[in-house]
């Protein structure tokens, strides 16, 4: 039985280490925390319990499929709960609309005529989605007469115009009204950049939660990481838990060990899931790196974040499971994010006991809030992994007090029952991330699909990249798929 070594086990890393195992490779993962999950962690204190990173239950075919694979349904696992609303709009006037269902009659309600308009806009949405399933995503691009498919010439003008083209252009070019245009291009963040330079075949986007819904994985984001392990430990994968990998040690353009801080360990092949960067600048031998020094001073991080976990004494009945509060005028928001090194006043509130009685105790609220900030280090720490830093801990103060203003919330500082920070800076300390990066590399045109990086090395021939920081792209399903675009690649490099 050939050897494989993972390196990181986040959603990614357990994820290809389920696969392999299950196609015959004997599997070792090793990860440099004390438990699994990565940015999709957990955090706990109080009788509060918080994910400290995705939230957002999209795209569940991906799920389907990872899942289906491996002989299991989500159901066995997990159950979801559907969410209505979706999420709930506030800006500084105080709540503005609850996104659910009948979201084409509040488009027609809001602006008369944008109804009809968002029906044509998420057919095309959908079509689009469904094409990038099919064929940008589960791909390694190692075949460039995939792209020569019937079903991408048929449409090739229309996504030529949506390449060519911002997700804020071509939704402003449709929509007249303010509000309107920020619900169908704030996906532009989930993809770790800002709606000027997403491409607008992003739109797709507006599929996933527009006309899919959301869903809620009760026991959140931890539980799915839960699945995975489950799953990977019955088939018989090995875990080292607080093991660093620190080279990936090469005969001749062959992979043969992974040395850490522990050992070494026999490898037949290599699967880093973690940080591209830290994979090619810090595991990967100087002469057999396949992306240069340049490749990286040009790469978009995408931004970071400062999080708020907050347990609050009381109901907020004020909040719906996602809320998102959008300033009126935004521009500022992306500027301070993505050119002025600040942070964003256009944030995100999760309040999981919504959906959930298991993540509070009785009669109190976890609050997760996400605040956009510039992808710099200099930031610094939160408090949940060390000492909060007073940039940190002034972000944080300025979005309760806005979530407090907004929503309505007078007495929301008083009923703080305890409160712990993530900064910039843990996103390094904790997963290596390129420039304190807190999703991956921003999504713009030239980091999206075969831009963005490739599933195999080109100078060691059994290493191969999985996650977030490279192809399809970030997001939960995103790093399902990567998996299963390794095994892909893997299998056919034992052809080869």
């Amino acid at each position: 039985m050939s050897n494989c070594v993972v390196i990181g086990a986040g959603v990614s890393g357990l994820a290809t280490a389920c696969l392999l195992q299950d196609a015959g490779f004997q599997v070792a993962v090793v990860d440099r925390l004390a438990g699994p999950g990565g940015r999709a962690g957990r955090f706990a204190d109080s009788g509060f319990q918080w994910d400290t990173g995705p939230s957002w239950y999209l795209m569940p075919e991906a799920f389907d499929r990872f899942f289906g694979r491996l002989g299991y349904r989500t159901s066995d696992f997990f159950e979801l709960t559907e969410l209505s609303p979706a999420y709930r709009l506030f800006n500084e006037a105080g709540r503005a609309a609850d996104i659910d269902d009948t979201v084409i009659e509040f488009f027609d309600q809001r602006s008369p005529g944008q109804g009809a308009r968002l029906s044509d806009y998420l057919a095309t949405a959908s079509d689009t989605y469904q094409v990038a399933l099919k064929h940008f995503l589960y791909t390694t691009f190692s075949n460039p007469l995939e792209l020569t498919h019937p079903d991408i010439l048929r449409r090739l003008p229309r996504l030529a115009a949506l390449l060519g083209q911002s997700l804020e252009s071509y939704v402003g070019s449709r929509f007249t009204d303010p509000l309107l245009r920020q619900v169908l291009t704030y996906p532009a963040v989930f993809l770790s950049t800002e709606p000027a330079a997403a491409p607008a075949l992003y739109s797709l986007m507006s599929h996933a939660d527009l006309t899919q819904g959301v869903r809620y994985p009760q026991g959140g984001f931890a539980a799915i990481i839960d699945a995975l392990l489950a799953i990977a430990t019955k088939l018989g994968v090995r875990f080292q838990w607080e093991t660093e990998a620190t080279a990936i040690v090469t005969h001749g353009t062959h992979a043969t060990t992974v040395t850490t801080n522990r050992g070494t360990l026999p490898a037949d092949l290599v699967v880093s899931a973690a940080d591209l960067h830290h994979t090619e600048t810090h595991l990967v031998p100087a002469h057999q790196r396949t992306f240069s020094d340049r490749f990286f001073a040009r790469r978009d991080p995408g931004l970071s974040t400062v999080l708020v976990l907050a347990g609050v004494r009381g109901q907020l009945p004020e909040l719906a499971h996602h809320n998102l509060l959008f300033s009126r005028d935004w521009d500022p928001d992306f500027d301070s994010v993505f050119r002025e090194g600040g942070a964003s006043n256009s944030i995100y509130v999760c309040k999981t006991s919504a959906s959930d009685a298991s993540v509070a105790p009785e009669g109190c609220e976890n609050l997760f809030i996400l605040v956009p900030t510039a992808a710099d280090a200099a930031l610094g720490h939160g408090s949940a992994y060390g000492e909060e830093s007073a940039k940190v801990a002034g972000i944080a103060s300025r979005a309760l007090q806005q979530l407090a203003e907004w929503a309505e919330i007078p007495d929301l500082h008083d009923r703080l029952l305890t409160q712990h920070t993530i900064g910039p800076a843990d996103f390094v300390s904790r997963y290596h991330s390129l420039s304190a990066g807190a999703i991956g590399p921003a999504h713009t045109l030239f980091q999206s699909a075969f831009f963005r990086g490739r599933a195999k090395s080109k100078k060691i021939d059994n290493l191969f990249y999985a996650g977030a920081t490279t192809v399809p792209g970030v997001g939960v399903p995103m790093c399902l798929i990567s998996a299963e675009n390794v095994l892909t690649a893997a299998k056919g490099c034992q052809r080869t």
